[in-house]
């Protein structure tokens, strides 16, 4: 997210779409009406209502998330600067550089949701078998 942040109205498609990504549920495209049953008013559609019907105050912290959560994101493509190098004279490179980024934008991701009040998506949650 670029620019200033808007306070109050409406989030913008591009909100929404950072949104989406953040909580960790992929695209949704241009005819969400293909989305039907269960599954996916019980994830999507909370997070789909929740993004539409949000107060002012709400829409405030939801953007200050989003700025947020887009600035780590952007430290961990800054971070690659530093995989060629271990040691520079007195410099020692954090190796653990990339994975603390990854688990400080994770976790910020994870309290997006929290405060949306809806479950991790599939993107943000650990990977394992889920049986239905």
């Amino acid at each position: 997210m670029s620019g200033s942040v808007t306070p109050t109205g409406p989030l913008t498609e591009a909100e929404r779409v950072l949104a989406r990504r953040y909580c960790g549920f992929s695209i949704m495209g241009p005819n969400n009406r293909s989305f039907a049953g269960y599954r996916f008013f019980q994830s999507y559609g909370m997070l789909e209502y929740r993004l539409t019907n949000m107060t002012d105050e709400e829409l405030v912290q939801t953007r200050t998330y989003l700025t947020q959560i887009s600035t780590l994101e952007t430290a961990i493509l800054g971070a690659s600067d530093n995989l060629d190098t271990d040691q520079a004279a007195v410099w020692h490179h954090n190796r653990y550089e990339v994975q603390d980024r990854m688990g400080l934008f994770n976790r910020w991701r994870a309290q997006l949701c929290q405060f949306l009040g809806v479950p991790p998506g599939p993107g943000l949650r650990p990977q394992s078998a889920i049986i239905i």
